[in-house]
């Protein structure tokens, strides 16, 4: 009797041993490295995880604030602040009636902020974002040589919706700076710098 028990016991214990060594050999099988490599270089793509995050504001902007712009076709031009679009340009305007700036946008980097603001509470910019401004894509098709080297004389004219939504915003405005004493006559003032003007020490 004693003779089985021992053998038992030792098979168990046999058996026990190899249950306990299996998944750790499933586990070193797994984590060997693979037999061939592929003979050319395969770029995995990285995945992205920078977010473009709206530009914040400027603290010294905001709605209805006059600001004077410093590059582009207007520079020196006064005009009114309506909001911030999403790619964090600003859509301002003269009004065109007044200075002879319409919708546009601008970046604020080149706008000097004025401690004069106008009321922009009436003005309907809902409609207006960067699909709004968006030019329509050029033809791309080859040209002959003629044409490639004939200078285009036509005038290119503004939708209708362009204008029309240029007269609705400036009627807007308009209503709101003919209640401001000598706003109009101040928007439509070029700014300009003389010789020996300190601009870091004027206060805009």
């Amino acid at each position: 009797v004693g003779c089985v028990l021992c053998r038992l016991s030792r098979t168990h214990a046999a058996f026990d041993s190899r249950q306990r060594t299996q998944p750790t050999m499933a586990k070193t099988k797994q984590a060997k490295s693979p037999s061939f490599y592929p003979a050319d270089d395969v770029k995995k793509p990285l995945k992205r995880t920078i977010e473009h995050k709206q530009t914040k504001l400027r603290a010294s902007i905001a709605p209805g604030q006059v600001l004077i712009l410093l590059a582009g076709h207007f520079k020196g031009k006064r005009v009114v602040f309506i909001k911030q679009l999403a790619s964090g340009l600003l859509l301002v305007a003269g009004p065109y009636g007044v200075n002879g700036v319409p919708i546009k946008r601008v970046n604020q980097r080149y706008v000097i902020a004025t401690s004069e603001k106008v009321d922009v509470s009436k003005v309907d910019a809902k409609k207006f974002d960067d699909a709004y401004f968006k030019k329509p894509a050029k033809d791309r098709t080859r040209k002959s040589e003629e044409e490639f080297f004939k200078v285009d004389t036509s005038k290119k004219e503004l939708p209708a919706s362009y204008i029309a939504d240029n007269q609705a915003v400036d009627a807007a405005l308009s209503a709101a700076i003919s209640a401001t004493p000598y706003m109009k006559e101040y928007l439509s003032t070029l700014f300009t710098l003389r010789s020996g003007d300190k601009p870091h020490m004027m206060k805009f």
